[in-house]
């Protein structure tokens, strides 16, 4: 059995809760609570995963999981590292991989966080959650509630690609459309959640989505032989994926099953809204919210992300960066990736390509490294 603690990851001293209810943001200062567990697993538990299917359930030894408690799963995780020879040749680049999350149940990476989220609060009694969306999450929350029986409210800006929109309603989602941007529909989901006792499982509102996120990072190092490319290049809203991995990869440092050092991080975003490249930029520590936030990569578009702080501290610590890229770019590296690979990116996987060209042009990136793009959901999803 796993046990584990909350601890604030931004009051110091540092401020630390126990796993009872259905934990949200800091009391005191509003800020993400993170996992911190007792004890990790050994080098000599690895055998353990010849016997586990390949999903991201294999590791449940890193995960939040009490004892008697069973996930609420449709197969997520077990995504692909897909080598992308001709766009690697096309570019300047010797080594390039995507890590596809297309493939996941409901079409995007969401599913691995809302797995967990959605497992959590099941297992301390909730029946009713909400959250914000620019599309995928609320998607994933309509389904993992479903298969929990459970009942979902979703709020979405209008302008949220049609298909999508379809996708929630498909999977008994209770949709509700705002004018506005993501964070107009989080202080909706925050007023129902007080209204109706509603889990928010907004992001980086609760603890747990980031433990299935953590699980990008724990895939891809078992992928690559417990090694770690030189450099991970991440589309980011939210962030809670780019925040995960970082987790994940200390944690299986300090734990003895890594081999190497530690990828370089490099978040993406788009030129339209670009809160953390602007703060990395600065050198500021906390992001400021974008005025008018504009894309066409709608999980890109997220003005004012709580996990500012956060996604800022990985991408410094780990010698990274940040880059911004425009539609027109993000939308034509996406179509490369479907014409050239056959890989069908969503337009934020088409920003981790368009950004991992400019840092190469840039010279923060070179050639001879190992890279691995992040295509976190299915182009179909955006097509009408």
């Amino acid at each position: 059995m796993t046990t584990w603690t909350l601890e604030c990851s931004a009051c110091d001293p540092v401020r630390t809760r126990n796993t009872d209810g259905f934990p949200g943001v800091c009391e005191v200062c509003g800020s993400p609570y993170l996992v911190r567990y007792a004890s990790l697993p050994s080098p000599e538990m690895k055998v353990q995963l010849r016997r586990q299917r390949w999903t991201m359930w294999r590791y449940d030894m890193w995960l939040p999981l009490a004892d008697g408690e069973h996930p609420i799963t449709l197969g997520e995780g077990g995504t692909p590292l897909l080598k992308i020879e001709r766009l690697a040749a096309r570019h300047g680049f010797d080594h390039l991989w995507v890590k596809d999350e297309s493939s996941n149940p409901t079409g995007s990476f969401k599913a691995r966080g809302l797995a967990v989220a959605v497992t959590r609060a099941v297992f301390a009694g909730a029946k009713q959650f909400v959250v914000p969306t620019a599309g995928n999450a609320g998607i994933a929350l309509a389904a993992y509630a479903t298969r929990a029986g459970a009942q979902a409210r979703v709020y979405a800006p209008a302008t949220t690609p049609r298909t999508i929109l379809d996708q929630i309603r498909a999977f008994g989602g209770d949709l509700m459309l705002l004018d506005g941007h993501i964070g107009d529909c989080g202080i909706a989901a925050r007023l129902h959640a007080d209204d109706t006792g509603a889990i928010d499982v907004s992001t980086l509102r609760e603890p747990y989505r980031i433990e299935g996120k953590k699980t990008l990072g724990l895939e891809l190092a078992e992928q690559l032989g417990w090694t770690l490319p030189d450099a991970i290049i991440y589309p980011t809203g939210g962030g809670t994926g780019l925040i995960g991995m970082w987790k994940a990869f200390q944690e299986l440092r300090q734990s003895g099953w890594l081999r190497g050092p530690l990828p370089r991080m490099f978040t993406v975003q788009a030129s339209g809204c670009a809160p953390v490249v602007q703060a990395f930029e600065t050198g500021a520590e906390r992001a400021t919210s974008w005025a008018d936030p504009q894309t066409v990569a709608a999980g890109l578009c997220v003005p004012g992300p709580l996990g500012d702080r956060l996604m800022l501290r990985a991408l410094r610590e780990s010698g990274g960066g940040a880059v911004a890229v425009s539609d027109e770019a993000l939308v034509e590296a996406a179509h490369q990736l479907q014409v050239a690979e056959g890989i069908d990116a969503s337009p934020e996987g088409g920003a981790a390509l368009a950004g991992a060209v400019s840092l190469l042009r840039r010279g923060m990136l070179q050639p001879h490294e190992r890279t691995v793009l992040f295509n976190t959901g299915a182009g179909w999803l955006y097509r009408a």
